[in-house]
């Protein structure tokens, strides 16, 4: 399986991309504005990683990616990834009320998707000030909630391969980071198979 992974100018892709590979996936790195998204379609991903980096994600190039591949491949986003796929779908973005450097939190989830075969509550690692604001577009959902402050720790389209997650499963800080990794690739085999069988 091939998984575009993009690369927003964060150190943590790498190890995105060590997760990704370790589990079997050929993926290809491109940092991101350096490809049209036109440009992107034409490797033929079988998936795409939205990568985490800073900044606001509507200048990051990923809502346009989310444009161009939701309803064609499974989308993951990560951190700003997570924060454009809501952007894409009209979602707002809000500063949070507290920044979070490298610090964990308990969030709770809804055990599917990503989340399948895990506890009720992960301990994870989140990186970030600018959070996905309530109410969602009603496309989304919530999957995952930080017990702490109740942030949206988590979205997956309701019709769409399409997932994210505002902290960093690649993080060896999060409890269960390669198996959300592995959910996320399982789950975009099987859309792989449907698409060939169609």
């Amino acid at each position: 399986m091939k998984v575009l992974l993009i690369d927003a100018y964060d150190s943590f892709v790498h190890i995105i991309d060590q997760y990704l590979r370790t589990l079997g996936a050929r993926t290809e790195v491109v940092r991101s504005l350096s490809r049209t998204p036109d440009e992107l379609a034409a490797s033929h991903p079988d998936a795409v990683v939205l990568g985490p980096g800073p900044g606001h994600p509507a200048e990051s190039g990923h809502v346009e990616l989310v444009h161009r591949f939701a309803g064609t491949v499974p989308l993951l986003g990560v951190c700003l990834g997570h924060q454009a796929i809501a952007l894409a779908h009209g979602g707002t973005i809000e500063v949070a009320d507290q920044v979070m450097h490298g610090r964990t939190s308990m969030v709770r989830h809804d055990g599917e998707g990503l989340f399948r075969g895990l506890g009720n509550t992960l301990e994870v690692t989140r990186y970030h000030s600018l959070i996905v604001a309530e109410p969602l577009p009603e496309e989304l959902v919530t999957t995952a909630v930080a017990i702490d402050h109740g942030y949206v720790m988590g979205l997956r389209h309701r019709t769409l391969p399409i997932e994210s997650v505002q902290f960093h499963p690649e993080s060896i800080t999060t409890t269960g980071g390669l198996a959300m990794m592995r959910n996320f690739l399982s789950d975009a085999a099987g859309s792989r198979e449907q698409r060939v069988s169609a």
